[in-house]
């Protein structure tokens, strides 16, 4: 198995530091509102490889954080006059609904960061101790040039991120790289108490404090969007490195952005789209195999257009399924052969190589031919083949295929239920019960649940 990695540049031998063991830390949202399509990228992309490789035969112990305690944080509880955790409890609560929604297994641990001040104080201390760290006036900072490889993951010289860094502007710093592991309290923020009075922590000592109290001082995997290469991954290398005097990580994945007409999707720009809206608009199934079928390191543009075609993409392969499932009140398990080995192979070929999950999805749709043809031929021996391993083996390990159809109401379909759903409220408000009644029981024969509300009426599909 051979993944990029981004502290060297280019591809290696995937060997981890424990043999058939792996340990993979993947930063997590800040949970300030509802996850979009571009915090989807990282969670369905790390979600799919820590599959393959417990496909693969390795145990897997994954980590993904939430950052609970932030200014972003602060700011939205301050507008909504609520304390700090009523907000990131409220979105980690979300982040699960979404999350589910998605079909993304969850981790082995979700840290959060607020239940690891003390991890995080006694990190901070040992940083001034070795003299990487000089407290000012209640605020501690990491001092950049005092370790030496600075810039090694982002390949960039101190004077490089000098010229094209944001970097936080405070007159207490000695230099303007210096990041803060610990900042004084401001009124109205929350605080706990320290060796340098109260204050909160900083961004990137969080993760360091959580991923080495979970997985150690050295672990193979730390994964998470490029865009978090600089400041953030590289800040998490240099304080964790000086601390221990090991490699903090072995392999550094990180996924490409999700754009949208060039520009990175955030919050901040203001530029996003719910994963709640895409999923109800599109389907769990289409929003994976949107990602799935790009490159992870390659950045995507994301349009209604594009997740309009993976939907004909997958309707067409549940239309195949569903045609073979007709046949079988439970479908059986085929015997193993050299044709179905024959795929195997292709499959752990194509995601060996750097984790080509489009390869992957390729065979996938060679299978599906293979089988609407044995379907054709009456060979329901192949036909069975290719449906036990697109639904019960490389469809579980890719999150597709794998879980119940998914019920979508297509767009125009939607307003002609919503114009005769309104014609039977109007029927009900002139007292002929007989015909509104009668439309609703026909409805519910073709499986649209309809209830009446104070404010008019509801429907779900079954």
């Amino acid at each position: 198995m051979r993944i990029y990695n981004t502290l060297t540049g280019k591809k290696e031998d995937f060997v981890p530091l424990e043999e058939n063991k792996v340990k993979m830390y993947v930063c997590g949202p800040t949970v300030y509102g509802f996850i979009h399509v571009g915090n989807a990228r990282p969670a369905i992309v790390f979600d799919v490889f820590r599959r393959y490789l417990e496909y693969r035969g390795y145990k897997v112990i994954m980590v993904q954080n939430f950052t609970d305690i932030d200014d972003k944080i602060i700011k939205k509880a301050n507008e909504m006059n609520v304390g700090f955790k009523d907000v990131s409890e409220t979105f980690i609560n979300e982040y699960w609904r979404d999350s589910h929604a998605l079909g993304i297994r969850p981790a082995n641990f979700h840290p959060k960061t607020s239940d690891y001040i003390k991890e995080i104080i006694d990190l901070i201390h040992k940083l001034i101790e070795k003299g990487f760290a000089y407290v000012a006036d209640g605020d501690v900072y990491f001092d950049v040039r005092k370790y030496k490889k600075y810039g090694e993951l982002s390949k960039r010289s101190i004077e490089d991120m000098m010229a094209g860094a944001r970097v936080e502007v405070s007159e207490k710093k000695r230099y303007p790289l210096d990041f803060a592991l610990w900042k004084s309290a401001k009124p109205g923020e929350p605080w706990w108490d320290s060796p340098w009075g109260r204050g909160r922590p900083g961004w990137h000592i969080e993760c360091s404090a959580m991923s080495m109290s979970l997985l150690g001082e050295s672990f193979d995997i730390h994964a998470g969007g490029e865009d978090l290469i600089f400041p953030h991954h590289e800040n998490e290398k240099a304080q964790s490195e000086a601390i221990t005097g090991k490699t903090f990580t072995k392999y550094w994945m990180h996924n490409g952005l999700v754009r949208i007409l060039g520009d990175k999707m955030s919050k901040s720009v203001g530029n996003i789209v719910n994963v709640r809206e895409a999923v109800r608009r599109f389907g769990r199934d289409s929003l994976r195999y949107f990602f799935l079928s790009k490159h992870y390191r390659s950045p995507v543009e994301f349009s209604e257009e594009s997740l309009k075609e993976s939907y004909r993409s997958v309707k067409r392969v549940w239309e195949s399924i569903e045609r073979f499932e007709r046949r079988f009140e439970e479908v059986p398990i085929p015997k193993r052969d050299p044709w179905q080995e024959s795929f195997v192979e292709r499959f752990v070929e194509v995601m060996d190589e750097d984790f080509n999950t489009p390869g992957a999805i390729a065979l996938i749709f060679d299978l599906i031919r293979e089988m609407n043809k044995a379907m054709d031929d009456g060979d329901e021996e192949k036909a069975l083949k290719a449906y036990h391993l697109v639904r019960r083996e490389f469809g579980p390990i890719l999150g597709l295929f794998d879980l119940e159809r998914e019920r979508r109401v297509e767009e125009k379909t939607e307003k002609i239920l919503t114009i005769l759903l309104n014609v039977r409220r109007i029927l009900r408000e002139e007292k002929r019960f007989d015909l509104s009644d009668e439309i609703r029981e026909e409805l519910e024969r073709i499986g649209v649940k309809v209830k009446d509300t104070p404010d008019g009426f509801e429907y779900t599909l079954e």
